[in-house]
């Protein structure tokens, strides 16, 4: 698939670094989403393996779920939109670790904004999903869609290929030739995301909820549960 360009103003890029950079204390760090425990388990066990492992989740569940779900909270404009986006995002979280994941970014994404002095919409104070919080701070932003969607995605990537990092355990080098490799797929989630209609959002990953439901319970884990 062709590469396509994606521009956005000098101010804009700021934000949109901020929002998606690692730094941002959101807690992406602190969740494998299911990866620690095929590993543990002796499914991934080499870089190749975390590659396939990312790339499925990459156009199969980010591309189908939380892309389609950001451009659509990025077009909500009012209450009653955010309210359903956001129970639709959470509903979307096929075990009980994928949801709190969601759910602990996201309240911690509303307190960074907090004290930025933004707003975040009553509907939005409860438990809530980050995805649609972070869709409602790159509009706040005037962000385009696809600049945020690639934030949005390089920001799960790296926290996976960190996770991965400590836990195969691989090599600095080998953790960037897996960036290098991914990277490319993120325009490609992007554009199956916008072809994705409201009612066709999800994904069906049966290893990935089984992994996440197991890690739930796994005797000894770096990674939150």
């Amino acid at each position: 698939m062709a590469m396509r360009t994606i521009t956005t103003t000098d101010h804009a890029l700021m934000r949109l670094l901020q929002l998606s950079s690692v730094s941002l204390p959101v807690g992406g760090y602190a969740f494998s989403q299911g990866l620690e425990y095929a590993i543990d388990s002796g499914w991934i066990h080499r870089a190749d393996q975390v590659a396939d492992w990312l790339e499925l989740q990459l156009l199969h569940a980010q591309a189908k779920t939380d892309l389609p779900l950001l451009k659509l909270a990025m077009q909500a404009d009012s209450d009653g939109r955010w309210q359903s986006l956001n129970d639709l995002s959470l509903a979307c979280r096929e075990t009980r670790e994928l949801r709190l994941t969601d759910g602990a970014m996201g309240e911690a994404l509303r307190r960074v904004l907090k004290n930025l002095g933004i707003d975040v919409p009553q509907v939005l104070q409860q438990e809530v999903s980050f995805i649609v919080l972070f869709a409602f701070a790159a509009k706040h932003w005037g962000l385009e869609f696809g600049a945020t969607a690639l934030g949005l995605g390089w920001s799960w990537l790296e926290n996976q290929v960190a996770a991965a990092t400590k836990l195969v355990p691989l090599g600095q080098t080998q953790a960037q030739q897996l960036l290098n490799d991914l990277q490319p797929l993120l325009p490609q989630a992007i554009e199956i995301a916008k072809s994705v209609e409201e009612d066709f959002i999800g994904a069906g990953l049966p290893a990935l909820a089984i992994a996440s439901s197991r890690h739930e319970t796994q005797y000894s884990r770096l990674f939150r549960s």
